[in-house]
């Protein structure tokens, strides 16, 4: 089970060598529960990822509170490490919460930004783009 997005962050901020962040976000991946086929279908890609990547969002509407629930996963380790920051982020949230919230900010916080290849940030910039998409079509 992932960590709150808050823990993730203080983490981040607490490690200072990013051989030590990467190994954390690569097991912030391994800490995504394992993906059924149905995350896997070609609706769920993300375009302009060079790995691949499959996200969805969906709403759950129990006691009448709108939340979503994502699901995400790549087939790099890595990129799953990208992906569950963005599990952690949006998970739980309301579509329009969701919709308002910069979720590249977040890699530019954790300075991700800097050490990531440009193919990498597109993808960061790819998921970010479609978690907005979704949460917009889903707040309306």
């Amino acid at each position: 089970m992932l960590p709150p997005i808050t823990t993730i962050i203080d983490n981040f901020e607490f490690i200072d060598d990013w051989e030590e962040r990467y190994r954390y976000l690569i097991e912030l991946g391994r800490q995504l529960p394992p993906a059924d086929e149905a995350l896997h279908a070609e609706a769920n890609k993300v375009q302009g990822c060079a790995s691949q990547v499959w996200l969805d969002l969906a709403v759950d509407e129990a006691g009448g509170d709108r939340r979503l629930r994502v699901k995400g996963d790549s087939d790099a380790h890595i990129v799953r490490g990208l992906v569950a920051l963005m599990v952690a982020l949006f998970d739980g949230k309301s579509p329009r919460e969701a919709a308002d919230t910069d979720a590249f900010a977040l890699y530019t916080k954790l300075g991700l930004g800097e050490h990531l290849t440009p193919q990498r940030s597109n993808g960061v910039r790819a998921m970010a783009d479609r978690i907005h998409r979704d949460a917009v079509r889903l707040s309306a």
